[in-house]
């Protein structure tokens, strides 16, 4: 009798065990076909802003050796001057110029991140909301890619090498490059490294003393924390 007690409490056991394996399988394996299905568009999206850019560099006017106004020959001389309606001109007579744009599933693009030593390649969107941080990285405050000041940009840690989920592994002096809508590519080296609350916000709106620096934010491994980075021009 009380052997019998005793094996169905062990099936009741291993039944739970069984369960609880083929639960997390099915977590594991959502988690790893999102990864799979994110990294392919996120190839994609990154081919299309590498050709725009390189698009952008090849279009862009050069006047004595410089990006200039395309209105201006090589002397100088006003040429071809707009003369009303639709023209693409900031008000002072020279060209807007830069990059016309690009979208993520549904989310301006306002950059490209690469960090080498993590083998990191990811679009910036223009926000950091839940859904487009399910997209790429976004960027969470500041004045925007390679702009004077500090720029947040926050990505989830997937744990499975996506986004910013190998952070961790990123010491001072690693580099992270930051390239804008104007193909404009800046190198910045990592200076600091710490673990924070969730609730802690000083790392953002840090005075940068006119200077260009970005900062990383993602959870740690148990979600309890958030791992900080921060990277300045070099």
């Amino acid at each position: 009798m009380l052997n019998s007690k005793y094996s169905k409490v062990l099936t009741i056991i291993l039944i739970i065990a069984i369960i609880a394996i083929i639960g997390l399988l099915i977590f594991v394996g959502l988690d790893w076909y999102k990864a799979y299905t994110t990294g392919a568009d996120s190839d994609d999206a990154l081919e299309q802003f590498n050709s725009m850019i390189e698009n952008t560099q090849i279009n862009k006017p050069i006047v004595n050796g410089n990006v200039d106004n395309p209105n201006l020959n090589l002397n100088n001389e006003l040429v071809n001057e707009p003369t009303g309606g639709n023209s693409n001109t900031n008000g002072n007579g020279s060209s807007s110029g830069g990059n016309k744009g690009q979208t993520y599933k549904g989310f301006n693009v306002i950059g490209k991140i690469e960090i080498p030593k993590i083998k990191l390649e990811y679009l910036v969107l223009e926000e950091a909301t839940i859904p487009a941080m399910e997209a790429s990285i976004g960027k969470l405050y500041g004045p925007g890619i390679n702009q004077i000041g500090n720029t947040v940009l926050a990505g989830h840690n997937y744990k499975n090498g996506t986004f910013f989920s190998n952070n961790s592994k990123l010491s001072n002096g690693d580099k992270i490059y930051l390239t804008d809508m104007q193909g404009k590519k800046v190198t910045y080296e990592i200076y600091k490294k710490y673990i924070t609350t969730p609730e802690e916000f000083d790392y953002a709106v840090r005075d940068t003393n006119g200077k260009r620096e970005v900062s990383l934010t993602t959870c740690t491994n148990d979600t309890k924390g958030r791992l900080i980075i921060w990277a300045k021009e070099v």
